[in-house]
């Protein structure tokens, strides 16, 4: 696939990132939807620190680009919490839409895009006064948001409708919808913005959308059932992919997608996280419980840590 050369531009964003804030306390937070709270766990001992109770099922999470805020939705209360990363108090509780699910802040960290699943629509909120801004139709049944690490683009994947809409951050419109295989779900860009990868549930495959073409490149069957989430390694080298149904994450060539690597990990594995070091990714697995560690040098789940009912969303914050 010529162009799709991704290793030297995500290394450099990657470490660049990585170690920004090298000092910090590194926090991995989890969304419990059937128990309605968060459970919070120290990335370096694999501990729980604290369970903190917020609205009713709990979906997607997101942290501020400074690590100070962590962003909860509440998709059966129509709203989002704000939780300070340090003392883990819960700081407010907004209306969001109807039916929250997947969120991302701006690269800037002044506006979270907000997906609302039943409502057809973006919420968009300002990240001082959490008021709601604007609302951006979309596709049906919208499932998650991303954003481009150079601020310029949100993409929405839409699972009924078998489309990604890009809204262009600038103006807040969507300014291209793509279509893409069968239930869309997780998505991520890589760290030049030059592609988005998507993954389609009931399709089995990754897609890559070309960010200067806006459209499919390529598209290719991961080898497990049910793929829902990407995540690369920091040099950009590799692609994790996980699946619900077939219960594992496979390791993908982020350049020819051919698969490297199958790891067993449990039913229902669903949304992942890299640690800021990439050394670890950390999985949701549903059915038991709890949250997988997958060393990335070792491609072996080291570690499972015990979470509340249903875990779903997980993000790993920088904790200052």
């Amino acid at each position: 696939m010529r162009g799709l050369q991704l290793a030297a531009p995500l290394l450099v964003a990657a470490l660049v990132l990585g170690h920004a804030r090298a000092g910090a306390e590194v926090r991995v937070f989890v969304t419990n939807e059937k128990s309605d709270n968060v459970t919070v766990i120290d990335a370096a001992t694999r501990k729980v620190i604290q369970t903190i109770p917020v609205g009713k099922r709990p979906r997607g999470v997101a942290v501020s680009p400074d690590g100070r805020r962590v962003y909860v939705t509440n998709s059966n209360s129509d709203t989002l919490s704000v939780i300070d990363a340090r003392s883990l108090a819960v700081l407010s509780t907004v209306p969001a839409g109807v039916d929250p699910e997947g969120l991302t802040p701006n690269r800037a960290g002044t506006a979270l895009y907000v997906v609302n699943e039943n409502e057809l629509s973006v919420t968009v909120l300002d990240t001082d006064s959490l008021k709601i801004t604007k609302k951006i139709a979309v596709g049906k049944e919208p499932e998650t948001a991303v954003a481009s690490p150079d601020g310029r683009w949100v993409a929405v994947s839409n699972e009924t409708s078998d489309d990604v809409h890009l809204i262009e951050t600038a103006s807040d419109t969507v300014v291209k919808q793509i279509p893409v295989p069968r239930n869309p779900r997780g998505m991520r860009f890589t760290a030049d913005s030059r592609f988005l990868f998507v993954a389609s549930e009931q399709a089995h495959v990754v897609s890559v959308v070309d960010m200067a073409q806006l459209s499919v490149i390529k598209s290719v069957p991961t080898g497990g059932s049910r793929p829902v989430d990407v995540a690369f390694t920091l040099d950009g080298s590799r692609a994790y992919v996980s699946h619900g149904q077939s219960g594992d994450v496979r390791v993908l060539d982020a350049v020819s997608l051919r698969v490297l690597a199958a790891i067993p990990v449990g039913p229902r594995t669903w949304w992942t996280a890299l640690t800021p070091d990439g050394r670890f990714l950390w999985a949701t697995v549903g059915r038991p419980n709890e949250v997988a560690v997958i060393d990335t040098q070792s491609n072996t789940v080291v570690a499972r840590v015990p979470c509340g009912t249903l875990p779903w969303g997980i993000a790993i914050a920088n904790v200052p």
